[in-house]
């Protein structure tokens, strides 16, 4: 008579959907050591089971699961690395035109990948992005020295030596340049193992797998390629000019060329000076210029959003809103499932977790879908919902409806109240931010009630009655606890919904006094409405404000926090309040204040290594000459795909220091050879040494440039984070194939006669007595 019993789990204050239908949202994360493919597998394996165990009326469902586009992203890094494996071979084998001697560096290649494997599973990695990027770079690398070790084998059976005696004299003659050039390659790798941080740990693996590689390849040209060329290739009579045919025209062709255009060069060192000082300069000015962000912005098929509704919002009319967002998210036609959630910690809040359409069946990137529905959210009146596409590496910092945040701290709340509206509206103007929204919210509505002691102690009632009274009409108590064999119910007691949802209740309430009288609420009390925060934030002792925003199309990370400083500047914000960036965008600037320092101790690596090899502070200078021009040509090939400058772009410079030096190594060793064996000056040395080696410099050049080709033109999931490191090394190549065969002879020679003219000055007069 006095109540209804009802046998339900409903909560009003939380409310899960799947597509439109009531839900009961279990998130399951993996823990950090287990594999994501594997654990999802077992729970799928897992779900005939529990069906089986509860009701037919119940439908179990997967409402987001992020293994289908981990595993496409995993087949299109296998197939690149494949592809460029095929590329590789293709290379060797049109420069060299036969099998067996294609067959012989050919080798290294699966020799090399698979003791990587090898050591990659001693360590405890997996294969990821990552590990998969490094091992299709490293195919264009494990080929370098055979390539090196086969062609001058190739050059003195060319000549008419015995297969045997070439394949020792061969291997003999270029040892040192092919341990020279790998060593100098993994000490580029040095600095990035020992760099602290995420993007340590990040590439820490993609440093230890190419060296892994590099290390297994020079193993492999000194022993296995020198014993392959003595028994598989057959000497030739000695012949004045090479066959002219196919390939070996057009390489006979270029090297005729090259020789004619390095006389000319020669003749005019300085004008190849102010290039060389030039290209120096422009990568200043490009490092200086071009938009920089810490990850590329990926597409990972799936969408998160945040709700973030009026402070005075209800929980019921929060459903409402979710059940409309959800509603205008369905109708896309690149959304497939969309699930959501209200409720938690704030009641004017909700997240909403959306999976797209798979990339073959979508012609839209997740940001441009986001930019569609971004119109069409902002119409829902009273609610704004903010979405952001998932990245597969996204930093700390505070819950946030954004993927970047930037922090105000004080020790003043009244000071960060009153700042923080204004800071939030001068970045809400920014064209280079999108959908700013902040975490301070001190507006909620809020009844005060005051009692009147007086009238209370009149009329004998108790403080403890009239809130007791309170706390049973507008909330919730368990009186009880129902027990059987197999479950046990909590009974809760509730006010009918209908009575304890509109404040004029407060007007129908009675307390019974001491006497047992029921006293209306309204003798003794007053109520009033007033505002207060739903949340008071603190980060470090201090009042916190979180202000969150994403980037819109083609706007960087770089240009973003620029514009927040240079507004917080303009703004002259007083010294009580602080402003930091926190999460991603503080990782992505400790790692933009690193990379300088980062590049020039790898540079001072490699100097370090090759002076060491070489016994001279003056050749490694040479030789590291080469690296302005693959710098200018990553920088400017970033700039041409619109690709800004991120950690991985930044991995593709790191290799390029250790890549575009081998064609020095090369010219140089010859040429120092030709000096102290052939009597040669230096000039004639540099130049006989720069025709030798052009046939081995565009082998190796070509083989890793085609070996990053098929990053740059890969697609599908998991191409936004392949695709900056292809580009990066591949316009570096270019580059740098262009400038150094003209710049290297040219330094060589300056150093030269540099070294000559301070040998003079220091020595002295021998006077005979």
């Amino acid at each position: 008579d006095v109540a209804s019993v009802t046998d339900s789990v409903q909560d009003v204050r939380n409310a899960g959907m799947t597509n439109a239908n009531p839900a009961i949202l279990l998130m399951i994360r993996k823990l950090p050591e287990a594999n994501i493919i594997q654990t999802v597998d077992g729970i799928r394996a897992k779900l005939p089971e529990l069906r089986a165990m509860i009701p037919a009326a119940i439908d179990l469902q997967i409402a987001q699961d992020r293994s289908p586009t981990i595993r496409a992203s995993l087949q299109e890094v296998e197939e690149t690395l494949a592809i460029s494996v095929a590329l590789v071979i293709l290379v060797v084998f049109l420069f060299l035109r036969s099998g067996r001697a294609t067959l012989i560096p050919a080798v290294a290649v699966p020799v090399s990948l698979i003791g990587t494997f090898a050591a990659m599973y001693l360590c405890g990695f997996s294969l990821n992005n990552l590990s998969l990027m490094a091992l299709t770079i490293a195919t264009g690398f494990v080929v370098d020295d055979a390539i090196v070790v086969l062609e001058n084998i190739a050059r003195h059976l060319e000549a008419g030596m015995k297969p045997l005696q070439a394949a020792l004299q061969g291997t003999r003659e270029v040892g040192f340049t092919v341990i020279s050039m790998s060593l100098s390659l993994v000490a580029v790798f040095l600095p990035l193992l020992l760099m602290g941080g995420l993007p340590g740990r990040l590439l820490r693996e993609f440093a230890v797998t190419l060296s892994v590689a590099i290390g297994i390849s020079l193993v492999v040209s000194l022993t296995l390629t020198p014993m392959m060329c003595g028994w598989m290739l057959k000497s030739s009579k000695p012949r004045t000019q090479p066959r002219k045919r196919g390939v070996g025209r057009l390489l006979v062709a270029l090297q005729q060329g090259y020789g004619t255009s390095l006389k000319w060069v020669l003749n005019h060192t300085r004008l190849v000076g102010v290039v060389f000082l030039g290209t120096i300069a422009l990568n200043i000015w490009l490092y200086i210029a071009i938009p920089k962000t810490f990850f590329p912005e990926q597409d990972t098929g799936v969408l998160m959003g945040g709700i973030q509704a009026d402070q005075s919002i209800s929980f019921q009319a929060m459903r409402g809103k979710l059940q409309d967002f959800m509603k205008i998210i369905r109708d896309d036609p690149a959304v497939n499932n969309v699930t959501g959630f209200t409720g938690g910690s704030r009641v004017n809040s909700g997240m909403m977790f959306i999976t797209l359409k798979p990339r073959g069946e979508r012609k839209e990137t997740a940001q441009q879908i986001i930019d569609r529905l971004r119109a069409k959210l902002a119409k829902e009146p009273g609610a704004r919902l903010f979405l952001m596409a998932v990245q597969d590496i996204r930093v700390g910092g505070r819950q946030a409806n954004a993927s970047y945040q930037y922090t105000l701290l004080s020790d003043s709340l009244a000071a960060l109240r009153e700042w923080e509206p204004k800071i939030r509206k001068a970045l809400s103007a920014l064209p280079q931010l999108a959908d700013v929204n902040s975490d301070q919210q001190d507006n909620g509505a809020e009844m005060n009630l005051i009692y009147d002691r007086d009238t209370m102690s009149r009329l004998g009632i108790d403080v403890q009655a009239a809130n007791s009274l309170l706390n049973n009409a507008f909330g919730q108590r368990q009186i009880s606890t129902i027990y059987q064999p197999m479950n046990q119910y909590k009974v809760v007691m509730e006010v009918d919904p209908r009575y304890s949802q509109d404040i004029s209740a407060l007007e129908k309430m009675f307390v019974i006094n001491r006497d047992g009288k029921a006293i209306p609420l309204s003798y003794f009390a007053q109520w009033r409405p007033a505002n207060a925060p739903l949340s008071v934030n603190h980060q470090g002792l201090s009042a916190a404000s979180t202000i969150a925003f994403n980037l819109p199309t083609g706007t960087s990370l770089s240009q973003a926090t620029e514009a927040i400083n240079r507004t917080m500047t303009q703004l002259g914000v007083p010294p009580t309040v602080r402003g930091s960036f926190s999460g991603t965008a503080q990782v992505f600037q400790q790692t933009m204040n690193s990379q300088l320092i980062l590049i020039v101790a790898a540079i001072a690596t490699v100097y370090i290594v090759l002076g060491i090899l070489y016994e001279s502070y003056v050749h490694p200078l040479t030789i590291l000459s080469t690296l302005p021009s693959a710098g200018v040509g990553a920088l400017l090939a970033l700039e041409l795909f619109n690709a800004p400058f991120s950690l991985i772009a930044l991995i593709g410079i790191m290799l390029l220091i250790g890549i575009v030096k081998k064609n020095a190594i090369m010219m140089v060793d010859f040429a120092l050879e030709a000096q102290r064996s052939g009597g040669l000056t230096p000039e004639q040395a540099i130049f006989q040494a720069c025709l030798l080696r052009f046939r081995p410099i565009m082998m190796t050049t070509l083989a890793a440039l085609f070996g990053a080709l098929p990053l740059v033109l890969s697609g599908g999931d998991g191409s936004e984070l392949r695709q900056p490191l292809g580009i990066t090394i591949v316009g570096g190549l270019v580059m740098s194939q262009l400038l150094t065969l003209y710049t290297t002879p040219v330094v060589y020679l300056f150093f030269d006669r540099l070294r000559l003219r301070f040998s003079r000055k220091n020595s002295k007069p021998v006077v005979e007595i």
